[in-house]
Order: structure tokens, then C-alpha cells, then sequence
């Protein structure tokens, strides 16, 4: 009896001991439970209210690219945003956007990286989109002095959503592809621009500058910038502005170098004004206007933002804003102080008492040309040979040069 007990009790035990096992194994080949975070696309499909946007993401196959590791940070329209954005550009249906154009729109709600809205603050940032100039990155404005709004337009409704990709922004309007005049409206900072491109109603501007057949770019002076302006030469706001419009390029600031180039600003004649680049220190114009933020990307150019109004130039702004005539500037000034060189070719207007009169054309010897003399001559001399340089009453330009002589100087 005492024996079929102990039998009994190591049946037992070994059963015990081979369930134990069992169990052990059964834990391993059960399936893990998943606690990350669903992807951005995982995500928009499981919200009821994004589902235009993942009609319009597999429409336009961007699909697998935002399953990616990342991390990315997205502005995910509405369905409502989707209807209005499809309203306002006459589209019937999402399939009636062409797919290149859909495909750039919602890569500018796409930035790379991952930004909270705690961590977003009131500037610019990259997008995706490639519609710039030259497949450039469209910037994007984030404002956060009232909640957050894209360009302008867009509000986040629903922010700071986790992906395991990146985060989302759950936003109230679809963020078209900006050009010069957007970005211009959007920014608070560029308000005087945008109320002196538009007195008194004119569109010339705005017309001009939302022009995608050709790109531009802009030198905008921020709001401080037109509070100290005072016109001083009282020259038209109209050709003021244009001097800061650069037509049929896009000069991003990596292209910048200490040189010239030609503004939509003219003078007397209809000739285009020129504009003095110096990259010796960051970015700055005629020496008087430094770039403040560079590289705001639309699809038809580039803005600068700059912090002081660049006025219509003088022979005498290029003197003085060019370090390759220091030593000419010198020389109108410090060498000969009996004749005020500064303000005779800062004239604009006839009729003057020692027959000095403009348009001027100025032969101006640089740094180099000054150092190859053997010694700068005496003040009267000096002046001589300083007015020698200068023909008044004509504003000759290199193709209007020949062979022959040309009129007193």
C-alpha cells in the first residue's frame, strides 16, 4: 500500500514537473503584443477625419515614404480642409489634381524631424516640397505668437498626436504651394512691405511678384525698417521697392558673392539701377542693409528679409558701400576737404551754379589703380585730377562707349 502511494505521488510529481515545461514552451511561441506607437500612416488611417488625406497620400504614392524611420514632423489636413482646398481651385474631385502637383502639396506639410508643438517657435523651416527654384525646399512660416498657424493660413487643431515615426499636427487647412506674395502676407514682421506694395490699391506689384513664368528675388525690409526710413532724396516708394526686386533669377544666399547685379528699380534714363553685394561679412546691400533671415523659399523665387530700406543709389553709394574705392572715398573726402565730391555727386537735379550737373558717368580708379602711383598728389591737383574722372550731364554706359572723344569733363 505504501509503496502505491510513493508511486502514486512521483506520477504526480514528474507530471507536475513536465506541465511546468510545457507551459514554458507554449510562452515562447505566443505571439508578443506590439505597444509601440502606430506609423504617421497608420495613424491617419485610423482617424476618421483624415481619411482624404490617405486617399491623397496613396494617390499619390507617398505612401511607403512616410512609413519610413524618419523621424517627420506632419500637418495632416482635415477632410474638411481637403474639400475646401479641392473648392477654391476648382477641382470637382481629388482625382482631378494632377498628381505632381498633389504630390508637392502634401510634401509641404511634411518637415524632417520630429517637433512638438512646445518645441516650434516663430520662424521658418524646410518642407519637402521641391517646388522651388531649382527643386529647392519650400520654407514654410510657423507663427506662434496665437496657438500655431502655417503660412498664415493653416491653424493646428489637434497637435503634439505621437506616431512612432515622427509626430503629427492635426491642422484646419491644406497649405498650398506658396509664392513671393504669400510668404510676403503671411509673415507679421513684413506688414509695412506688404501695405506699401498695395497702396492705395495698386496690384502692380502683387502682380509681378505672383508671376510663375519667371522666378525673383526680394530683398524685404522687415517693419522696423520702414519706421526709420525717412526718403530723404524724396524719390518714388514705387522705384524704392522695385530696388529691392531682382527679375529672372533666384539668389539664394549660398550663390551670394561681393558683386553686382541689376535691380527692376531704374533711374532718369530707364536704365536698370544697380545693386552692390558684399559677402565679407554676411550678407549686405549698397553698405547700408543687412540680410536678416536669407533663403525664404517660394515657387517663383527667394526672399531676403533685411533690416534697413535700400534707397535709390548714387554714384556716391557705390563709392562708399564698394571696399574695392576706399581708397577713392579717401581721396573725395579726407584728401581734398575744399570740395564737397560727396555732395556734388549726390546731386539729382540740374541747374547748378558751378555747371556741375547731372546724370553722372564715373571712371573710378580702384584701390589697386590709387597704389600703383608713386605718390597721391596735393589737394588741387588732386581735385583736378579727381573731376577729370567725372562727365557730367551724361549717363554713358559701356555700350555706349567708342573710339573717340568723349564730352568734357
Amino acid at each position: 500500500m505504501k509503496t502505491t502511494s510513493k508511486l502514486i505521488k512521483a506520477c504526480l510529481l514528474i507530471m507536475a514537473v513536465v506541465f511546468m515545461a510545457s507551459c514554458s514552451d507554449d510562452d515562447g511561441d505566443n505571439p508578443i503584443i506590439d505597444t509601440s506607437d502606430p506609423d504617421i500612416v497608420d495613424l491617419a488611417v485610423a482617424t476618421d477625419d483624415l481619411s482624404n488625406l490617405v486617399a491623397a497620400l496613396q494617390r499619390a504614392e507617398l505612401v511607403t515614404a512616410l512609413q519610413a524611420d524618419g523621424p517627420f514632423t506632419v500637418f495632416a489636413p482635415t477632410n474638411a480642409a481637403f474639400e475646401a482646398f479641392l473648392t477654391a481651385n476648382n477641382f470637382a474631385a481629388l482625382e482631378d489634381v494632377p498628381v505632381d502637383i498633389l504630390t508637392q502639396v502634401l510634401l509641404n506639410h511634411v518637415v524632417e524631424g520630429e517637433f512638438l508643438s512646445s518645441n516650434l517657435s516663430t520662424s521658418y523651416v524646410s518642407s519637402l516640397s521641391t517646388a522651388g527654384p531649382g527643386g529647392a525646399n519650400l520654407s514654410l512660416y510657423i507663427d506662434t505668437s496665437n496657438s500655431v498657424t502655417i503660412n498664415g493660413i493653416s491653424d493646428v487643431v489637434t497637435p503634439d498626436v505621437d506616431a512612432e515615426n515622427g509626430v503629427v499636427h492635426i491642422v484646419d487647412a491644406v497649405i498650398g504651394l506658396p509664392n513671393i506674395v504669400d510668404h510676403a502676407v503671411a509673415n507679421a514682421g513684413l506688414t509695412e512691405l506688404v501695405g506699401a506694395l498695395t497702396d492705395g490699391g495698386n496690384t502692380t506689384f502683387t502682380d509681378l511678384l505672383s508671376d510663375d513664368t519667371t522666378e525673383f528675388t526680394v530683398f524685404a525690409p522687415v517693419n522696423d525698417a520702414f519706421a526709420v526710413f525717412e526718403n530723404p532724396d524724396g524719390n518714388e516708394l514705387a522705384n524704392i521697392l522695385s530696388n529691392h526686386v531682382i527679375v529672372g533669377t533666384a539668389a539664394f544666399s549660398s550663390r551670394l558673392s561681393n558683386s553686382y547685379i541689376s535691380t527692376a528699380g531704374v533711374n532718369a534714363d530707364g536704365d536698370n539701377l544697380s545693386l552692390y553685394i558684399n559677402t565679407d561679412s554676411g550678407v549686405t546691400l549698397n553698405g547700408v542693409s543687412d540680410v536678416a533671415i536669407a533663403d525664404i523659399v517660394a515657387t517663383n523665387g527667394v526672399i531676403h528679409a533685411v533690416d534697413a530700406v535700400i534707397d535709390v543709389p548714387t554714384v556716391v553709394t557705390f563709392a562708399v558701400a564698394d571696399p574695392n574705392f576706399s581708397t577713392l572715398v579717401s581721396a573725395l573726402t579726407e584728401l581734398t576737404p575744399g570740395t564737397d565730391f560727396a555732395g556734388i555727386l549726390s546731386r539729382t537735379e540740374g541747374g547748378n551754379g558751378d555747371g556741375i550737373d547731372p546724370d553722372f558717368t564715373v571712371f573710378a580708379p580702384t584701390n589697386d589703380a590709387f597704389d600703383a602711383l608713386t605718390e597721391i598728389p596735393e589737394e588741387s591737383v588732386l581735385t583736378q585730377v579727381l573731376l577729370h574722372h567725372v562727365v557730367g550731364g551724361a549717363n554713358v554706359r559701356s555700350g555706349d562707349l567708342t573710339d573717340g572723344i568723349m564730352p568734357s569733363t
